[in-house]
Formats: structure tokens, sequence, C-alpha cells
């Protein structure tokens, strides 16, 4: 399974919008409140619900948490009186709801849903939040369940998926390959004992995860979904701005990585707002591998959106600022004022 297209009516802070995507990796770039992180989310919910015991509106309520879980809390807030609608397409199926402002907590209208289990019931998807929290993971799910905080369910499905084990006899040559690429970077394993997780560098004593470097807790984040299984062949993996917090000098193998898993037939959504992990992802890729940059911006007061490769994009906040630091260091550097 792969998601080939979005569309959304009314939806949050997006008016309208039809989203194809690429099979491979999808980028999205744009500046702060541009709904790139919603619509990671609501596809994700979407990938959720092919499980027989997840329904697609109250995955999405319960990703998205607004107050009192209502749904119609979801409706743009310059159409209070209309309707938000949310169709995901995949290669087999589809699946639509629409909800109003008058929708009751999960009540929204559903169609396709049962198709969309039948056909795509054994899909792994995995939403990364930009915030790590494997660290405070020990009976954080308990708490939520019983109201003592609150946290949406891209934390509490993270990990869960951390945890769990689908992984079949010995490592694969791909994941074997995998895994050593990230090495590079954590130079560990990830274990887990009493519900708490731990970086265990070769044979030294094993370090809990709150005393290791954000930025490395995330690498050994997707180390884990590696090896317990999580991100095999035919997986989707939707990652909330994967650079922050990690060092410079490791973009380079975090986008190597999503570039390998995507040749395995990983599908991958990331939003991102780091020249480096953009351009490496493009410079990096091979004449097969699948990659499309997708970017958002304000036009006549709505959002809107663009695709093509990272070079071609002619609205790149991200490039933009780029060449804005290049155009500052000039003018100090020269004395001549490069913004004319």
């Amino acid at each position: 399974m792969y998601i080939k297209h979005l569309e959304l009516e009314n939806f949050t802070v997006l008016h309208e919008l039809n989203m194809d995507f690429s099979r491979g990796i999808n980028v999205f770039i744009g500046e702060n409140g541009m709904g790139k992180t919603h619509i990671m989310k609501a596809l994700y919910s979407a990938c959720q619900a092919v499980k027989p015991d997840v329904s697609f509106s109250q995955k999405l309520v319960r990703v998205f948490r607004p107050d009192g879980f209502g749904i119609h809390r979801l409706l743009s807030r310059s159409n209070r009186g209309g309707r938000a609608r949310v169709k995901v397409v995949s290669d087999g199926a589809s699946v639509e709801m629409t909800f109003t402002n008058r929708t009751a907590k999960y009540g929204a209208t559903v169609i396709g849903e049962e198709k969309w289990e039948n056909q795509k019931g054994n899909v792994e998807s995995t939403f990364i939040p930009a915030k790590e929290i494997l660290s405070n993971s020990r009976n954080l799910p308990e708490a939520v369940m019983k109201g003592n905080v609150e946290f949406d369910d891209t934390y509490i499905d993270i990990i869960a998926a951390a945890r769990v084990d689908l992984s079949h006899g010995p490592d694969t040559t791909e994941r074997k390959r995998y895994l050593k690429i990230l090495h590079k970077i954590t130079q560990g394993r990830v274990t887990v004992a009493d519900e708490r997780f731990y970086l265990k560098p070769g044979n030294q004593a094993r370090i809990e995860f709150n005393l290791v470097a954000e930025g490395i807790r995330k690498i050994a984040l997707l180390w884990q979904l590696i090896k317990n299984g999580t991100l095999e062949k035919g997986a989707m993996l939707f990652w909330d701005e994967p650079e922050a917090n990690i060092n410079p000098k490791y973009i380079p193998i975090l986008a190597e990585m999503l570039l390998e898993l995507q040749r395995n037939e990983v599908q991958i959504f990331i939003s991102t707002h780091d020249y480096v992990l953009a351009k490496y992802l493009e410079i990096k890729q091979k004449e097969d591998d699948k990659l499309q940059y997708h970017s958002f911006y304000i036009e006549n007061q709505e959002i809107c959106f663009e695709t093509g490769t990272f070079s071609e994009l002619k609205h790149n906040s991200i490039m933009d600022a780029f060449s804005r630091l290049m155009d500052d260091v000039y003018s100090i550097t020269t004395g001549v004022n490069a913004h004319g």
C-alpha cells in the first residue's frame, strides 16, 4: 500500500487542498502555520484506520486532541458554518470523512472504511513527533489513559511501536545494512527494561535514555524501529522535523538512511525547516529514487502549495532564508550591501 492522493476542504488552517504524493519520500517545507504537520497527522490517522479496531474519525480526534475530543473543532475557523472533508486515496482504496460544526465528538460521517480495512489491513504506519518522548515513556500511556496528563496519540503510538518486536528470526541483509549506517551515530543499540529505554554502547554499561543527548535519542529511536521490524517493506513513516536537535554532521547519514528506506518500498513523509537535510536528500538521490518536495505558501490569504524538485520550487522558504544569510555574510565581509 502507498498513499497516492489527499483531498482536504475546510480542515484546520487549510481551505482546499488536492495533493498527489510520491510513493517514495515526500518532503513538506514552508513557514510555520502552513498545515504541514496537520496533513501528516490526517494521513497517519487514515493509515491507522486500516486496523479493524481503529476508526478513522476516532483516530483523527485522538491524534489532534481538540478540546472535549470534539471533531467539529477541526473545522476551519474561517468557515465555521460549512463542512469539512478529508479524503485519502491509496493505490487500491479510498476513505473519506465529513463533519460540520454540529458533529459531536467522533461522530463524523465516514465512507469506504470497510473496504479500506479489508484491502489494506497489513500496513505498519509510524509517526515520529518532533519532540522526543521515549526518555519519559515509563507509565506515560497509563497516565494519559487515566487523564492525569494529556498527550496526543502520536506520542502514545510511538512508545508502543518502539517497545513491540515485529521481527521474525535473524536480521535481514537490508536490516543489517541500515543498522550499520545508524550505528555510526548511536555507537550502540537500544534495549528496553522495566518499560524504560536504554542505549547500550558496545560492552559498556547501558545508559538511561534521559542521559543521552536528544539528537542521539532520535536516531536511536529510528534504529529501534528498524531493529524491531516496524519499518519493513511496505511500511509508512511520518516524521515531523527529523533534523531537530541533531548535529548537522549527522544529517548526511540521516538523509542516506531515509533514501535507503524508500528503496525498500517504505513510503516516507517528513516536514522540515532545514536546508542541509532538504538539500542532502536531493544530492544523494539516485536515478531510480522517488523524491518529491511540497512547498506551502500564502497567496491571496489562502494556503497554497507547489510540488517539484528542491531546486525547481518557485516558493521555497528554506532556500529564501539561506540566500538571505549568504547575502548578509557577503555584506558584512565586503561592506557592500548585497540587498541593494
